[in-house]
């Protein structure tokens, strides 16, 4: 379907946890594929899908046991 029409963006939740490492090479070679012409906006525990992003968000705890967003660009280390 996606193929046939593209949309804008794409958001997938953990789609990759249950692959094996070489299925995880290929999903993240047809991620850079759709990423060409669509915004990808992913839940992942994979580092290997991670070190494709142009940009991670992770959430973690501060010391007073709230919530707090961390944003990393990871074009400024390429």
């Amino acid at each position: 379907i996606y193929l046939i029409k593209p949309s804008p963006f794409i958001i997938m939740d953990e789609v990759d946890a249950p692959l094996d490492e070489a299925n995880t090479d290929r999903f993240n070679t047809l991620l850079r594929e759709i990423e060409k012409s669509s915004q990808v906006i992913m839940a992942t525990h994979n580092r290997n899908t991670m070190e494709m992003a142009a940009r991670l968000y992770g959430v973690t705890m501060d010391k007073s046991g709230a919530s707090k967003i961390v944003s990393v660009n990871l074009e400024d280390y390429r």
